[in-house]
């Protein structure tokens, strides 16, 4: 006798045992929640993450130990934006010193800086203990600049530095995720409540969903001490984890109701959806996982982080979904589909046939040629502006200009460029050179006086370190990091470094900064980034190949795949590298794509697109093995997955098209990306390209296995809806009479159940 699956067994004893399933759930989120909070996160040391030459430069100045004490800047320009008025400026300059002085933040106030155009004076002040605590003990600074600001008439003060940025950066950001949250939770909770009717059964996957990312972002903490993590990670757990926890929970659910309109009993129809829709979740978010795992192949510690936390949320998405869902299910008994609303409930228990989709699969089933051309085409035509894409890393530059820190940024570097974008030469030699160092780095600052691709309203200061064998010098250009006029002055420094320190054997030099560290990022990713989609393509591939056993089906999901991810980079390209959507999603267009974001999307994409295409094509080839045509296992395929396929696709789209609304770039463009691409997916390849594809292969779908034969059904009529009364028995069927008699052939198709192979009965569990 066949072994029943794990998942069964599991949801079994879950069932059984509702209340110690529960229990031993919460105990797993407190204790996540607890030691990933016991524990901190180690968060990844910009100087240690980069790559390339950029990468050297930080290792050179880290391995420095430099104090690193916070800076701030007190900026004081005139209210109208026009010429200052020197002597109101001074006074207002002496008083702020005085004050700031008297602060135990601070370490030393340095003395006023007119700046070369005469319009702003600067404040130098530099504040005690480190930039890692800056943030905490900025806000007394910040109060007397505010206070300062208030009692001067005409004058306009306001502060940039480690401490004052990070914090205006992080009310901003802070208040955006804030009412990300708050307005995406209710949103899937008003989805869910559409797609069930009753406010219990919209409930539980976003309880579960958010028990998840709760429980990740522990686990998260906790593995930060092996890969340190970027801070995007948090963000990208939240994402994903809402994305895929309400969707494994939506095909549990789902084909748990289904299962018990049927006339089947609770606990039999909680086995049957943890061995069908249960396994399919499985190989779903196992895929995901995989998927996900290709990012290391980056070779990039930022994508290390993001994989490591997109693996922990979908691990344990897939955790939940298995165990303590069907315990959930268990103990609410009926009470799951209570209090309903009244017209919403009628609405998705309507039994009959579906009118939708049937419609618009015609296209597909009738000419499936034509529709395979005219749907490709369409994809194809979107992805052309791909062909296009310009990459780079997301900068300050590419923030909204309406955020008060980044005004007061453009308003510092415009009257002193050295304070903005710089270049960050980093010299290490023998402690013995160090005489040579320094004249070097002397020659070289001389060499760049009188050149425009530099600036020269401040001298720049050149640091040694307390062994002497580390020396840094600050280069400022007067070009913002998204001018090619920064990238040009990076390329003529780098050409001048080597050349300077001739004099100098042995002497390791290396140029970063902002400008480095995006044109390396960049150029690194191009380089590594056809081994991670050939590694994405090729676990694809197999995935499909050995569970479907047809290697039709493996190409053709590749193929689909592509397709799909390669519009959804066009729409990406189409929106942001151009300026028709600035007023629409509130940004400024830097006329590139964020360099990170292809990589991350493309693998995000093909594993979460491997949810829908294992449900679907398992529920197709359910009904193929049943006997019937391919085209009408194509059409009873995707008619009865249909609705599960769209509710779960319309949460993720609302819960990503949230993040479209946020300030940081690449949140707003991660957000965009994914939502097109899912919607592209659910809709255009789902609905059209699919469902043509399969008619038009034919039996070849299954080639070389094939599928086996056990009689063939007459040309099915009218395909019910989800769930209706003549849905497929299944492998727990009731008798024809519990069913309202045996419908199409009901008395052959159950006969035929009871006695083919165990292998080939569990639908959505394609052996």
């Amino acid at each position: 006798m066949r072994k029943k699956p794990a998942t069964l067994r599991v949801a079994r004893w879950s069932a059984t045992h509702p209340w110690s399933a529960i229990g031993l759930w919460v105990v797993f989120v407190v204790l996540c929640l607890f030691l990933g909070g016991a524990a901190g996160t180690d968060k990844l040391d910009s100087d240690e993450s980069g790559v390339r030459e950029s990468g050297r430069a930080g290792k050179i100045v880290s391995s420095g130990h430099f104090t690193q004490r916070p800076e701030e800047n007190v900026l004081i320009t005139a209210e109208s934006g026009g010429k200052l008025d020197q002597r109101a400026a001074r006074r207002a300059a002496r008083d702020i010193t005085g004050r700031m002085k008297a602060l135990p933040e601070v370490r030393s106030v340095g003395e006023p800086v007119p700046a070369p155009n005469g319009k702003a004076l600067l404040v130098p002040v530099t504040m005690t203990g480190d930039k890692d605590d800056a943030l905490d003990r900025v806000h007394p600074l910040l109060g007397v600049s505010a206070e300062a600001d208030r009692a001067d008439d005409g004058l306009r003060i306001e502060q940039v530095g480690d401490g004052s940025t990070a914090k205006g950066m992080s009310d901003t950001i802070g208040e955006d995720f804030k009412r990300a949250e708050l307005i995406s939770v209710p949103l899937t909770l008003l989805i869910l409540l559409v797609v069930f009717g009753a406010i219990i059964a919209a409930g539980v996957p976003v309880l579960l969903a958010l028990s998840c990312v709760v429980s990740a972002m522990g686990l998260s903490s906790l593995a930060s001490h092996v890969l340190p993590e970027t801070s995007a990670v948090s963000n990208v757990i939240l994402l994903m984890g809402m994305a895929v926890g309400v969707d494994y929970s939506l095909f549990y659910l789902k084909r748990e109701r289904e299962e018990r309109r049927k006339g089947r009993s609770h606990l039999a129809a909680i086995e049957i959806a943890a061995e069908t829709s249960g396994h399919t979740v499985v190989v779903s978010g196992t895929t995901v996982i995989v998927a996900m795992a290709g990012l290391y192949l980056a070779q990039e510690a930022t994508f290390a982080s993001l994989a490591t936390g997109s693996i922990i949320v979908v691990a344990v998405a897939v955790l939940g979904s298995v165990t303590v869902l069907p315990a959930l299910l268990a103990r609410l008994g009926r009470w799951v589909d209570r209090p309903r609303v009244p017209f919403l409930w009628r609405l998705t228990m309507r039994s009959g046939q579906s009118r939708v989709w049937p419609v618009l699969l015609r296209p597909a089933l009738r000419r499936p040629v034509l529709t395979l051309v005219v749907s490709i085409g369409a994809l194809l035509l979107l992805a052309l502006p791909a062909l296009d894409m310009k990459l780079k890393q997301p900068g300050q530059d590419d923030l909204s200009r309406d955020i008060p820190v980044v005004q007061a940024t453009d308003r510092l570097t415009d009257a002193f460029p050295s304070e903005g974008t710089v270049h960050k030469v980093a010299v290490r030699a023998r402690a013995g050179q160090a005489g040579q160092v320094e004249a070097a780095l002397r020659g070289l600052i001389a060499r760049t006086e009188g050149n425009r691709l530099f600036a020269h309203d401040q001298t720049p200061v050149i640091r040694e370190s307390a062994d002497h064998r580390v020396h840094t010098v600050d280069v400022g250009t007067p070009y913002p990091p998204k001018n090619p006029k920064a990238t040009e002055s990076l390329k003529v420094l780098r050409g001048w470094v080597p050349q300077a320190l001739d004099e100098v054997p042995d002497a390791e030099s290396a140029v970063g900064g902002a400008v480095a560290q995006g044109a390396d990022f960049t150029a690194h990713l191009e380089e590594r980034m056809p081994w991670v989609v050939g590694f994405v393509l090729l676990l694809t591939f197999g995935t499909m190949a050995v569970i479907f056993r047809s290697l039709a089906v493996a190409v053709s999901a590749v193929l689909l795949n592509l397709l799909s991810a390669a519009a959804s980079f066009g729409v990406l390209v189409a929106v942001f590298q151009h300026s028709w959507a600035e007023g629409l999603l509130d940004f400024d267009s830097s006329g590139t794509v964020v360099s990170w974001l292809p990589l991350f999307l493309f693998v995000v994409l093909f594993g979460l697109s491997m949810d829908y295409h294992v449900f679907v094509v398992s529920r197709i080839r359910e009904t193929a093995l049943d006997g019937a045509s391919v085209r009408d296992s194509v059409r009873e395929g995707i008619v009865r997955s249909a609705g599960v396929v769209t509710s779960a696709a319309i949460v993720m789209v609302a819960v990503f098209s949230i993040f479209g609304t946020l300030n940081a770039v690449e949140f707003k463009q991660l957000g965009v990306g994914l939502a097109a691409a899912i919607l592209l997916d659910a809709v255009v390849i789902r609905i059209f390209v699919l469902p043509a594809l399969m008619t038009a292969l034919g039996p070849w779908n299954w080639w070389p296995g094939g599928t086996p034969q056990t009689g063939r059904r007459p040309s099915a009529g009218p395909v019910p809806a989800e769930g209706g009364a003549d849905a497929p028995a299944g492998p727990y069927a009731p008798s024809p009479a519990s069913r309202g008699g045996p419908g199409r052939g009901g008395h052959a198709r159950l006969a035929r159940r009871r006695t083919r192979p165990p292998a080939a009965v569990a639908p959505e569990r394609p052996s």
